[in-house]
């Protein structure tokens, strides 16, 4: 039996679905807010249509210890959008570049994007088949990070 692992994050962001669907596919945009808090990210590869992908590195700061799934100060990974629906739905399968057996296999992304109270937009990730190095407390506080710059970003 596969342990099916599933974390999730969610936040109102006080922008149009349109606008959060659009800073999904703008590879200078995502570049810049994806990134949890700390960190920065290198786009080699952007691709953003349904069987396209991305190639991307989270890089740790300078000075922060070896916490990396591709070396010391990098996560590189390569994503494909499986599924993207124009402002209300975004679907990637993630794989991390790892020599670890604990962060191999393919994680499924789920954003979705509804219209909240006030003008806002509630955004959810759904992270499934997460590899088991991941702890959820460290994914969670990852993706709300991301959220929080999306929010930063949009507003």
């Amino acid at each position: 039996m596969t342990d099916s692992r599933i974390h999730r994050a969610t936040r109102d962001i006080l922008a149009t679905p349109r606008a959060i669907y659009r800073a999904f596919l703008d590879a200078q945009a995502v570049s810049s807010w994806r990134p949890p808090q700390g960190m920065a990210a290198r786009v080699e590869r952007f691709d953003p249509r349904i069987g396209g992908g991305y190639r991307m590195a989270f890089i740790y700061p300078d000075g922060a210890a070896g916490h990396g799934k591709t070396s010391a100060r990098e996560d590189l990974f390569e994503g494909r959008f499986t599924d993207l629906l124009p402002d209300r739905r975004i679907v990637e399968e993630v794989q991390f570049h790892s020599d670890d057996p604990r962060f191999a296999g393919t994680m499924t992304i789920t954003t979705t994007i509804e219209k909240a109270k006030g003008g806002a937009s509630k955004v959810t990730f759904l992270a499934e088949n997460v590899p088991p190095g991941i702890s959820e407390a460290d994914h969670v506080e990852g993706m709300t990070s991301t959220l929080r710059n999306l929010a930063d970003f949009l507003e």
